[in-house]
């Protein structure tokens, strides 16, 4: 299992597992849950990894920086 390739698939795919979700916590309980869906058998210390990169990615890229509330 190779913690990189597992959070690239997760930044990849955030904008649809996590649409319209906005807050940090939101964010990590949303990716630990896909975490549980797709690699139930990780072990928490890989997981806890993923997680910290995932979020540290995503919050470079400005995900958290969308507003909510923008006008359609």
């Amino acid at each position: 299992m190779d913690v990189k390739s597992i959070v690239s698939e997760i930044c990849d795919q955030a904008d649809d597992f996590l649409a319209g979700v906005f807050k940090r916590d939101e964010a990590k309980a949303g990716i630990a849950e896909w975490l549980t869906m797709h690699y139930s058998m990780m072990a928490p210390a890989d997981k806890k990894a993923v997680i910290e990169q995932a979020m540290r990615i995503l919050n470079n890229e400005g995900f958290f920086e969308r507003d909510a509330g923008d006008e359609d």
